[in-house]
């Protein structure tokens, strides 16, 4: 029983001795960048990180795509002076064949949103801004359905130019998404397969039948 004490102090002046030389630094760490995140306050400049050796530009990395997007369009703007992607465009498929009601309304709004302005609720070319000539745009946008070719115009190459802009058309790559852009191409396409019919019906009322007999 007398060595009951003397083993507890043994064990208690263990303890304190191993306690007293613990590392608060680790040796080596695999991967440090990822165990140990370096706090950025938000908005703060990239200078402040340029300063620290971290390289940081806010963009994505190449070829990443955001969940829930489509796959980014993989033919970058021409160079002044030159056509070869925007000819390439021609060859790009539309990843959307049909839009059902929900995305038919959703793309009707983004086209009244963002092209009605220029050109017009019925895709005729006289949006506001032209007004028959008497908007503060003198020249007429495309008429989208009548035009003999924009009217045929493959939905890549119609992509391209909402993308990278075409002509007076700026860019709208920041205002709509890669989907958004796919969905408003494929209801001009559509409002474009309408007015076929109704061009062809249009067109053959006047005729005469060459093949009657002259009385």
């Amino acid at each position: 029983m007398k060595k009951l004490p003397v083993i507890v102090v043994l064990i208690l002046v263990s303890v304190i001795w191993s306690c007293s030389d613990v590392k608060r630094e680790p040796n080596r760490v695999y991967m440090p960048d990822m165990a140990y995140s370096r706090a950025w306050e938000t908005y703060a400049p990239v200078d402040t990180l340029e300063k620290q050796g971290i390289h940081y530009n806010r963009m994505p990395v190449p070829g990443t795509v955001k969940r829930g997007a489509l796959f980014a369009f993989a033919l970058e703007k021409d160079k002044p002076g030159d056509t070869a992607s925007y000819i390439l465009a021609r060859q790009v498929a539309s990843p959307l064949t049909t839009l059902d009601g929900p995305q038919h309304e959703e793309a009707q709004r983004l086209y009244l949103v963002n092209c009605g302005i220029c050109h017009g609720t019925k895709l005729d070319g006289n949006g506001p801004l032209y007004n028959s000539g008497n908007g503060p745009f003198l020249a007429a946008p495309k008429n989208l359905v009548g035009d003999a070719v924009v009217s045929v115009m493959p939905e890549g190459q119609m992509f391209y130019s909402v993308t990278y802009g075409k002509g007076a058309m700026g860019s709208y790559a920041s205002q709509l998404s890669t989907l958004q852009r796919w969905m408003v191409i494929r209801y001009i396409k559509d409002k474009q397969a309408e007015a076929k019919p109704k061009a062809a019906a249009g067109s053959g009322g006047g005729k005469t039948d060459s093949t009657a007999k002259k009385s």
